[in-house]
């Protein structure tokens, strides 16, 4: 019998850009999200609303923009009231199964003092991962892991999550370390990537697969609501085998704009590439100056980075098949709505750059945003912008679910059905000299056609002609002739609700 209310199933991977996917035309290998597109309706203009982890999931659980949820960077963690108060918290209160299953990075994991959360690296032995599975955040039960990705080595209990915990419950733990760290030929030349010894059976993206069918084969008396967090494609770009190898690097396809160049950028451009970060704790200052900004890779390398970045994608896109597997071998594919997307991107040598950083190209904040299940069009492009912010909203009207509290998004379902029209996005980031050694308060409006990024404190910006220029090489900023182009996109950003958070909240860490 089909329940009055409809499952939501959100799937997430982490720093996944918006043009990798096979459908997009990239040289990537992803047949089941292709296949999923093609069953329902794909947002080709989504953005997040701050292109690193922590703002952005704060982000895609409340509704909010980062200055008003207070995340607006990296080592700030969501106070635990307002995550709460997110949609898993909303929905919980109108009788659904809430669960969370991943990374959540919705706290800081790497603090300078123990904050109690369950994901503070040092307060995990206060927690008994055999005996406690939440509530945290609105959801009831939780199967997390710290990072996920192995530039945090898991460690051996107590300090763990639950992934952490299995990884080490048969007694293999430093083994399958060892594996993750062989480094099987050829060699890259670059020390974030490599094909990983580590079978895929212990990875985790495959441990998040296993978690997720586990909970969909569940027997759920009550509507469930389910965020599948995959921690991939996150550097380091270690991809296991069979996986690092599905695509040949000289088969993979380069950025058409991969040259380093400043010239007519604004000032943070070169700055926070060449600028110390400002921080007292030195093994997080170098971490933050050396693996975070690496330099230029020669095009044979940038291929290498690319072909295994195309592998953790696609190893991921094999979790995300085996979850609509298990969602229809449970008789839930007409009462269940799945929706697919990501934090951010990743430049991926887009104007040489690699990682993230404040400069905010499409690669870094455009992201990939599907939806199928009932009612949903199929085969369907909506190409006007939308955010991640919008999806509390939609999962409110999905699931029938109240909110007394005032958010930045709005449903989707009128787009999806032809009733409303969006004209941009947009994208807040508020950056410590302790990131890269410059102080930025950046602000951008993004229309189909246009792009404009504002930096508040030092009253400079960019701005570039989508259509002609996609790439975004020449910035339109200063240009007399398109001075009333950007008066309307500096009216967009202005239209910002005037909710900031009055008192910032404390930096506790730095991821």
């Amino acid at each position: 019998m089909r329940k009055s209310k409809p499952n939501i199933i959100l799937v997430t991977t982490d720093q996944h850009r918006g043009d990798c996917f096979g459908f997009e035309g990239r040289a990537v290998k992803t047949p089941h999200l292709d296949e999923f597109a093609r069953k329902g309706t794909r947002f080709s203009n989504c953005t997040t609303a701050n292109p690193i982890c922590q703002p952005s999931r704060a982000s895609i659980l409340t509704g909010l923009f980062p200055l008003t949820h207070g995340v607006k960077d990296n080592g700030i963690d969501l106070p635990l009231e307002t995550g709460e108060n997110g949609w898993a918290g909303k929905l919980a209160a109108s009788g659904y199964a809430t669960g969370f299953i991943g990374k959540p990075h919705l706290s800081t994991v790497r603090t300078f003092e123990p904050t109690g959360r369950p994901e503070c690296l040092s307060s995990t032995p206060d927690y008994n991962m055999d005996e406690w599975f939440g509530p945290y955040m609105g959801f009831d039960h939780c199967e997390l892991m710290l990072m996920g990705h192995f530039n945090l080595k898991p460690s051996p209990p107590p300090h763990v999550l639950h992934y952490e915990n299995w990884f080490f419950a048969d007694g293999r733990g430093p083994e399958k370390l060892e594996a993750h760290e062989t480094r099987l030929p050829p060699e890259s030349g670059f020390e974030q990537v490599w094909h990983s010894a580590l079978p895929s059976a212990w990875h985790t993206s495959s441990w998040c697969g296993d978690r997720a069918v586990e909970f969909i084969k569940g027997k759920h008396e009550d509507p469930f609501a389910l965020w599948v967090s995959i921690p991939d494609p996150h550097t380091p770009f270690d991809a296991p085998e069979p996986w690092s190898r599905m695509h040949d690097p000289k088969d993979v396809d380069l950025p058409p704009e991969r040259v380093r160049d400043f010239t007519g950028k604004p000032w943070w451009h070169e700055a926070s590439r060449k600028n110390e970060p400002v921080m007292e704790d030195e093994v997080f200052r170098k971490i933050r100056a050396n693996w975070s900004r690496p330099e230029q890779l020669e095009d044979d390398i940038l291929r290498e980075v690319i072909a295994n970045y195309y592998g953790m994608i696609s190893l991921a896109d094999h979790t995300f098949g085996r979850i609509m597997n298990a969602v229809r071998e449970a008789g839930l594919d007409d009462n269940t709505y799945v929706i697919f997307t990501s934090d951010h991107g990743d430049w991926l040598g887009d104007h040489g750059l690699l990682l993230k950083g404040p400069m905010l190209y499409d690669g870094l904040i455009r992201v990939g945003c599907l939806i199928a299940g009932p009612g949903i069009p199929e085969n369907n492009i909506i190409d006007t912008p939308i955010s991640l912010v919008d999806l509390l909203p939609t999962f409110l009207e999905l699931s029938g679910a109240q909110d007394d509290r005032d958010r930045h998004g709005r449903s989707l379902m009128p787009v999806i059905r032809g009733e409303e029209e969006r004209t941009h996005s947009y994208v807040e980031w508020g950056l410590a000299a302790s990131r890269c050694g410059v102080e930025l308060e950046l602000r951008t409006a993004r229309t189909p056609d246009w792009k404009l990024t504002f930096d508040t404190l030092s009253e400079v910006g960019e701005m570039y002609d989508l259509s002609n220029d996609p790439y975004e090489v020449n910035n339109l900023w200063e240009r007399p002739e398109h001075r009333n182009e950007r008066q309307r996109l500096m009216g967009l950003i202005n239209e910002r609700p005037d909710d900031v958070l009055k008192e910032p909240l404390p930096v506790v860490g730095m991821a």
